[in-house]
């Protein structure tokens, strides 16, 4: 819809980070996908964006992509907040209430000299969309249509803020995601390291016979894994005599036949596994070698359409003769 127009992107600056990608790919090669569809449609626009988050401080968080902020920077206009504008807030305000005189087919609401030196000198910490908010709201409910300080007084919050220098803490308490993202990641790693030291402690306990000694080899490793569970959950045995021993699993001893049944079945099962998994892939290759040859015989050698019966690119076809010697 908007292909050769201009699209205004506000609060750019709040956009995810998968957003920012495609938005980049829009800006590098006009290129974009419809949401549903996997079809690449090319457009060409015009890009208006406006943020009031310090850019530099949210590239630096790794919450704005940096080669997305100088795509969007071509021209750069910086606005001031209204409270630093101070000869535009009356002007802005007169007309806004003209605009909600017509709106509401109503005179137009004037202010007294005490009135504008009270309007530029209030902060405005909502810029532009708080004026405007005060004016239709004085527009409406005022009766009297001459506006003194005292009346617009009422409907400005916080009454004591002046455009004086105050002192502003730095601190944010903004959420920082990559943080977020962080934990997650060591707790994953953390759950991947508890398997893979299970993993090792079972293949010991299926290799050896004396699971006493493998209790005494792996101490630390099953204290690791079984640190943290109830004393209900893991049976431990303690030593009465010794109060500074440590806690040993209590796993059941396998007798020396049992053990050996078990690795040899083991075995027995990684081994045939490997087996099945090379046959299965000759097979497939065959199958492969089979499906090429049947489509270039019934296409007549002709690679093109061979290709596109069996759903892959000349060059891949042309590849795959040449691996397999067709």
């Amino acid at each position: 819809v908007a292909d050769g127009g201009t699209i205004f992107l506000d609060e750019v600056g709040e956009l995810p980070l998968t957003t920012q990608v495609r938005l980049l790919r829009v800006l590098e090669n006009g290129e974009f996908l419809k949401v549903g569809s996997s079809q690449v449609q090319k457009t060409d626009v015009r890009i208006v964006a406006a943020t009031n988050v310090n850019m530099f401080e949210a590239i630096k968080k790794e919450r704005f992509r940096e080669d997305l902020y100088y795509r969007l920077s071509t021209v750069e206009i910086n606005i001031p907040p209204l409270r630093e504008r101070q000869d535009d807030i009356h002007l802005l305000f007169r007309k806004f209430a003209s605009d909600f005189s017509q709106k509401y087919k109503m005179p137009t609401i004037r202010l007294d000299d005490h009135a504008v030196s009270l309007l530029t000198k209030y902060r405005w910490p909502g810029n532009i969309r708080q004026l405007r908010n005060i004016a239709e709201q004085v527009s409406v409910l005022e009766e009297n249509r001459a506006i003194t300080a005292s009346t617009l007084h009422g409907y400005l919050p916080n009454n004591n803020s002046s455009n004086l220098p105050a002192v502003v803490s730095n601190s944010k308490s903004e959420s920082d995601f990559s943080n977020e993202r962080e934990i997650l990641y060591k707790v994953l790693f953390d759950m991947k390291g508890d398997l893979n030291d299970l993993k090792k402690l079972t293949m010991e306990l299926l290799k050896n016979n004396d699971s006493q000694k493998v209790q005494k080899e792996n101490e630390n490793l099953i204290r690791k894994i079984y640190g943290n569970e109830d004393d209900e959950d893991v049976d431990f045995d303690h030593d009465t005599q010794d109060d500074t021993s440590l806690n040993v699993l209590h796993l059941p001893e396998p007798k020396n036949e049992e053990a050996s049944i078990i690795q040899d079945s083991y075995e027995d099962k990684y081994h045939f596994a490997e087996e099945i998994q090379e046959e299965e892939t000759l097979s497939l290759q065959e199958k492969e070698v089979e499906l090429i040859k049947k489509s270039l015989e019934r296409n007549r050698g002709k690679r093109k359409a061979a290709a596109t019966e069996l759903g892959i690119s000349e060059r891949t076809l042309y590849r795959k003769i040449k691996q397999y010697d067709l």
